[in-house]
């Protein structure tokens, strides 16, 4: 592992780190339980074709690899991809996924392409979720715009399922695990006559989680936070009444119930720990104002049980048919997904609710029962108080145990539809052409409510009330609405026996519109339209309204809807070359893009008015003299597309009579206005943005080993290093030179297989996973000081340092022992062997002086046993 970091770096030459990076290995592109005389077979561009004809770096997991691995969630099989990386935090609905630099987005959309038996999926939670009867998973790295379209500008995923059998059977599947988790899948298949094929599968899954709320005994709450329960239910549906024709069609239906929200807030303000000192606080307590994230001992102690509820529902139907001269196929899906979340907030530090009556009663009844020991003992940044008269004098940080910090709500809720129709040649020839169009249509809300805490729990599950239990107090409410045509083609030619030269292209146009749903009769009391510290409890409750509110006539105009149609043309150009006997060379040169969109309306003027304009300009007022690196946050409610240009030479192959494959690879990789998310806390409560990075820059390198041992054993191992800059960003100039964020510094895989039979019907079989992730940047923002909220109310140079806010590199190491037979199979499992402790994520808040850091989903080790029958 330390090779890894020692070769990074402008100081190194790139032939060593492609040495380095060689002999450790990137890509684990065969599974281990596969030979390497074995072929694999893919469908990465469209048609089924060997793995080893195709110009482009592929991880493949087959059937068994799928099962010996334990691989039931996306992020099983990522963390098993070098050079591919996930956060899942927050919600079910919001992982991001960062395949060589380049990130999805939170509020926008995802930068790689998800395929489901053939079909492109659309929202960005559809990644997300329990998946049963796989039969191959292909994650093809690098932009595929050419291929797959809009969204594809890191690369995509490509996942196969089992069709029906042509006899009655099944499998099922029982897992329990330690804080009552529990997991069962179940599918039954079988024919109907000569012509039809179906399949009925279902699964459920229930844990308790890992943390519990410090807090919760006294506050009459439920322990456990980050419980959850989901459950699907799947159909399919195949109709082949000839040779020539295919009629599939699948139906999808699930739920999830659990929490969200489990982050900490720390400060990273060093200037902090000696104003706490000053203020009366031990210093082990003032030392909270500046942490390192990774040293941050994680308590939980919310007032509130968050809850995270997603509905969903897909439908597709996809035909194919041989015309004998070429092959037809056509897909239409039906997506309808809704998301919701409920939480603590995260708005106490700065007196937002402080002249509420709940939060000043609350705070006196915690500070004097924390004095007497009657309440556990609650530190900074969870909750500070100088046990005066109320809040005055203190200090909090988000998700604290009074009401002070209010209560968010968010909801994400997307219906879309698409249609594709597309004309392949047949594969036996010289020259292979395909040729297709896209449709494509999204409605979504997005809605991020902040409200009074008033005692009463959380919003029912709406964007807006005036309820005086819960009343909303700030709002970002959107309509947003797409609408996509593409159209693309492929060739393929041979060259010669030895050569083949392929090129795709695509045109995509995406029209885009958003409308603000803010109710314009709605007024909060703390809204400060003129950020002049007078709350007259007549403003609009969205800072965004008020350039369109007439104070005197007590009247907001309409706001008007917001529209812009984004298009780029994306080509690809590959080559393949058979050098040698069983090795292959290729490499390609592509375009991917992601489209430009809308941020709710009001983060514009938000930004402007609570940060530029007090921020910014207070902390360059009481500075000697006016450093430019204190400059204004660019942050529009409007963001622009992503583009990214590729270039990939790489090469795979087999030696040591088969037994061994070897693939290595190097990229590089521009980028045009990468989008990146922000998340603002302050005086306003929450701000969920989308901004644009306008020139980033990525080197890797990668490469793989398998090795094919023996009958019983099988070894692997892979890695990667991306070597990634910022070479401008107009919305904040002092971040040039740093990291591209979400990006870890190198990823690494290794592993080992055991196959041993036992007995004329029993084998032994084991597995030994080990998953390396390197040092991690989550913001633009890393090494350099940003004015903080805090230093513009008290007229100090309270400025945040982040430099502490990068995730350390951390190893999980994941092990299974079970014995198969015809029809059984028990496994023993134990995930996180070693209780590595680590974090999730990092969402840095600069202007906030601090961030907020996300438990690793499974930072203790789980352990259990799971038993599959197939019959």
């Amino acid at each position: 592992m330390n090779l890894f970091i020692t070769a990074k770096g402008p100081s190194r030459s790139r032939t060593r780190m492609f040495g380095i990076a060689a002999f450790l290995g990137a890509m684990t592109t065969i599974p281990m339980n596969v030979s390497a005389t074995d072929e694999i077979v893919v469908t990465a561009r469209g048609r089924a074709e060997s793995l080893q004809d195709v110009p482009a770096s592929i991880q493949v997991f087959d059937k068994e690899a799928i099962e010996n691995q334990g691989i039931e969630r996306a992020k099983d099989f990522i963390n098993l991809t070098p050079g591919v990386s996930i956060v899942d935090a927050a919600e079910v609905g919001d992982t991001q996924v960062n395949i060589r630099g380049i990130n999805g987005t939170r509020d926008a959309e995802n930068s790689f392409a998800l395929i489901i038996d053939g079909v492109l999926m659309t929202n960005p939670a559809a990644l997300n979720r329990e998946y049963s009867n796989l039969s191959q998973i292909e994650v093809l790295k690098g932009p595929q715009g050419a291929l797959y379209g809009r969204n594809a500008s890191a690369g995509a995923i490509i996942i196969n399922t089992q069709k029906p059998g042509d006899e009655f059977g099944g499998d099922i599947k029982v897992s329990l695990a330690e804080n009552s988790t529990y997991l069962m899948t179940g599918l039954i298949d079988g024919p109907i006559g000569d012509s039809i094929g179906w399949s009925l599968g279902a699964d459920w899954r229930s844990t308790d989680g890992f943390f519990e709320n410090s807090y919760s005994s006294y506050l009459g709450i439920p322990d456990d936070i980050d419980s959850s329960d989901s459950w699907n239910i799947n159909g399919r549906f195949i109709f082949e009444p000839s040779d020539a024709l295919s009629i599939d069609a699948k139906l999808r239906y699930g739920e999830v119930d659990g929490s969200s929200i489990i982050f900490n807030s720390v400060f990273n303000i060093p200037s902090f720990v000696g104003a706490l000192e000053f203020n009366g606080q031990s210093p082990e307590s003032a030392a909270a104002g500046y942490e390192n994230v990774n040293d941050h001992t994680l308590l939980f102690n919310p007032n509130l049980t968050s809850f995270n509820d997603q509905e969903a529902t897909e439908f597709s139907l996809k035909v194919d048919y041989d015309l004998g001269w070429a092959d037809l196929a056509a897909w239409g899906l039906y997506s309808d997904i809704e998301n919701s979340l409920g939480s603590d907030g995260t708005s106490a530090a700065f007196g937002f609710f402080w002249a509420e009556p709940t939060c000043v009663a609350g705070t006196e009844t915690i500070g004097g029962d924390i004095l007497t020991g009657d309440a556990p003992a609650v530190t900074l940044p969870q909750f500070y108080n100088s046990f005066g008269a109320g809040p005055a004098g203190s200090v909090y940080g988000a998700y604290t145990p009074t009401t002070c910090d209010g209560f968010q709500y968010q909801q994400r809720n997307q219906k879309d539809y698409s249609f594709e129709v597309r004309l392949a040649s047949k594969d036996d020839q010289a020259l292979r052409w395909s040729v297709g169009a896209y449709y494509l249509d999204i409605d979504r809300q997005v809605a991020v409510n902040l409200g009074i805490d008033r005692g009463n729990g959380i919003i029912p599950k709406t964007p807006f009330t005036t309820d005086p239990r819960y009343p909303t107090e700030q709002l970002a409410w959107d309509q947003f609405d797409s609408e996509v045509y593409a159209v693309f083609g492929q060739v393929q030619y041979d060259l010669t026996d030895t050569v083949e030269v392929s090129f795709a292209a695509r045109y995509d146009e995406e029209k885009r519109s958003a409308t603000s749903l803010v109710p314009t009769d709605a007024r909060s009391t703390y809204i400060d339209c003129d950020n002049d510290g007078s709350y007259d409890g007549n403003a609009p409750i969205n800072p965004g309204l008020c350039a369109f509110f007439d104070p005197i006539a007590d009247t907001v105009a309409t706001p008007p809807s917001r529209s812009e149609t984004w298009d780029e043309f994306q080509p690809k150009l590959s080559l393949t070359w058979d050098f040698a006997d069983e090795w292959t060379a290729f490499s390609s040169l592509g375009v991917g893009f992601k489209s430009g969109g809308f941020n709710n309306f009001g983060s514009e003027a938000t930004v402007d008015l609570y940060i530029n304009d007090y921020v910014v300009d207070v902390r360059n007022g009481i500075a000697p003299i006016p450093d430019p690196l204190y400059s204004d946050l660019g942050i529009t409610d409007r963001f622009e597309e992503e583009t990214s240009t590729a270039f990939e030479l790489g090469t795979r192959g087999t030696f040591a009579d088969g037994s061994m494959t070897f693939e290595a690879a190097y990229f590089h990789t521009e980028v045009d206005d990468m989008q990146f998310f922000e998340f603002l806390v302050g005086p306003f409560g929450l701000l969920r943005v989308v901004s644009n990075i306008d020139e980033v820059t990525l080197n890797g390198y990668e490469a793989a080993l398998n090795w094919q041992a023996s009958d019983r054993w099988s070894y692997y191992v892979g890695g990667s290093v991306i070597d990634s800059k910022i070479d401008a960003n107009s919305s904040r100039p002092d971040t040039v030179g740093n990291e591209s964020p979400y990006t870890p510094e190198w990823t690494g895989n290794v592993g080992l297989q055991l196959f041993e039979p036992i007995s004329g019907k029993w084998n032994l079989i084991s597995n030994l996973d080990v998953i390396m992730i390197g040092d991690t940047w989550f913001h633009t923002v890393q090494q350099e000081p940003r004015p903080t909220l805090f230093g513009a109310i008290f007229g100090a140079e309270l400025d945040s340092d982040m430099s502490v806010a990068q995730r350390d590199a951390y190893t999980l190491v994941n092990l299974r022992i079970g014995f198969e037979s015809e029809n059984w199979r028990i496994t023993a499992f134990a995930d996180n062997l070693f209780d590595e402790t680590y974090l999730e994520e990092v969402i840095p808040a600069p202007e906030f002086g601090g961030s907020f850091i996300h438990p690793g989903a499974d930072t203790e080790r789980t352990a259990g046993v799971e038993a599959i029958f197939s019959f």
